[in-house]
């Protein structure tokens, strides 16, 4: 894999500059967006199911996953004793802001857990890459089964009908395991990697989507 220098050493940089020493498609990016507020108990599930799952991985624990974001209360999460040191040469935790774009279009990052909002699954989409959904509330759900059903470049960690139930740790590490280790995984990153191939031509300069909105503007600057 070719190397990109990086001149700081920053978050940022130690996030991609951890990257860069990984397999092609061999990390699972975990990130669910900045409105998903969890417990710690299923912080802890979470923690439990990367740990076992084996799979290289980035975990961005963001401040929505402290607390509730709609009030002031802080509270520090508390990931298993040891957990970062045991995962350490497989696992990231990123707990400062994360470049998810910039993470999505890393040639070794070969699915995404996500909460399913509308802009990670567009990255996601067009970066080519997988997605293990675990949708939370609004529109969530219904980009959940965009992805799951009808593009078939994912699945869900648990049907919708038991949203309200936990997730335990094994419910976690069989997902991870299912898009990193298996055909089945292996045949959804196919379908994403073409996908992206697709969404990104429509979207460059002189494709179709940037002739029709070139030509909807000058219409109505006329």
């Amino acid at each position: 894999m070719s190397k990109v220098l990086r001149k700081d050493d920053g978050p940022v940089e130690k996030c991609l500059n951890w990257l860069d020493k990984q397999a092609s498609n061999s990390v699972i990016f975990v990130s669910f967006g900045t409105t998903t507020s969890f417990s710690q108990e299923q912080i802890i599930e979470i923690a439990t199911g990367l740990e076992m799952s084996d799979q290289k991985f980035v975990w961005v624990v963001r401040e929505a996953d402290k607390g509730d974001v709609f009030s002031d209360d802080i509270i520090r999460v508390k990931l298993p004793e040891g957990f970062e040191d045991r995962v350490k040469d497989r696992g990231l935790v990123v707990r400062e802001w994360a470049p998810q774009l910039d993470i999505l279009a890393h040639p070794s990052i070969g699915g995404f857990m996500s909460h399913c909002g509308w802009n990670s699954c567009i990255e996601s989409m067009s970066m080519g890459v997988p997605i293990v959904a675990w949708p939370m509330h609004s529109d969530q759900p219904n980009n959940a089964v965009l992805v799951t059903n009808i593009l078939k470049i994912g699945f869900l960690v648990k049907d919708w009908c038991r949203r309200e139930e936990f997730v335990a740790s094994a419910v976690v590490e069989k997902a991870v395991r299912t898009l990193m280790d298996t055909n089945e995984g292996e045949e959804m990153r196919k379908r994403a990697v073409a996908l992206g191939r697709e969404v990104r031509k429509y979207v460059i300069d002189g494709g179709i989507t940037q002739t029709e909105l070139g030509s909807f503007i000058a219409h109505i600057t006329r």
